[in-house]
């Protein structure tokens, strides 16, 4: 792995060193970029707008809904997109077309879930609705973690909290 203690993100930037937003794959041909401070990859995920994420999850087929009938991320009953991950929405529309079921998104960016760095908050969690299709395909397809989580083979975190399903999207896919 390269290091570049000296360089600064405009350098990165230019040179083309940097991860890309969609993708998080490396420039062809280059390795990805550490940061010096923390040894950890640098990342650039691409924000969404409410009104974009909506667009492309109806697109897709999938619903959402609100216990409040709203889309305030500033209020903990509504279902908010604001601010979700690219990758995120991309990882629902994975989880639709692979398992086949019909997916309703009941939690999304909005305020009232637990904080952390890959937190609905900061756009990597969504919650589906609980359905036995879900359930069934997730049981089925991924790898018991214990405590009522599974994983993907795409290192995607799903939890059964019962009575909805709390996805962390790392990537894209499902």
């Amino acid at each position: 792995m390269r290091k570049f203690p000296a360089l600064g993100l405009a350098t990165l930037t230019a040179a083309g060193l940097l991860l890309g937003a969609a993708t998080g794959q490396a420039a062809p041909g280059m390795d990805p970029v550490e940061s010096p401070d923390t040894s950890d990859v640098v990342t650039m995920v691409t924000k969404l707008s409410h009104s974009d994420a909506t667009s492309r999850l109806r697109n897709a087929g999938i619903t959402w809904s609100s216990s409040g009938g709203c889309s305030d991320r500033n209020r903990p009953n509504c279902t908010s997109f604001t601010q979700v991950n690219l990758a995120t929405i991309q990882g629902a529309i994975t989880l639709k077309n692979a398992s086949r079921c019909g997916l309703n998104v009941t939690g999304g960016t909005e305020t009232g879930h637990a904080s952390g760095t890959y937190s609905h908050w900061n756009g990597y969690k969504l919650d589906f609705g609980m359905t036995s299709c879900l359930t069934n395909y997730i049981k089925g397809n991924f790898t018991s973690i214990g405590g009522s989580k599974w994983k993907a083979p795409s290192g995607n975190i799903y939890y059964n909290e019962g009575n909805h399903w709390d996805v962390v999207f790392y990537n894209c896919g499902c």
